[in-house]
């Protein structure tokens, strides 16, 4: 049996997607998804999406925010 180390570095050979996949499946182990918690985060994922893409809001660079964040806690 690998052990944690040895996965690890099997891992980080797969692409991003596979990698976040298998995280997610390990958190999932931590934390017992709540099927209702789940549910009411992708209607709002969807509902934010569409508001993109329908021109009701528009979206803040990732640059941006970060900057923002440090700016205000003077990080």
């Amino acid at each position: 049996m690998l052990g944690a180390r040895e996965i690890v570095k099997e891992a980080e050979s797969l692409p991003v997607e596979e990698r976040a996949f298998i995280i997610d499946l390990l958190l999932r182990t931590l934390n017992s998804p709540e099927k209702e918690v789940d549910q009411r985060w992708i209607k709002l994922a969807k509902q934010r999406l569409d508001e993109i893409r329908t021109g009701h809001i528009s979206a803040i660079p990732g640059d941006q925010v970060f900057s923002e964040i440090r700016e205000r806690f003077d990080w």
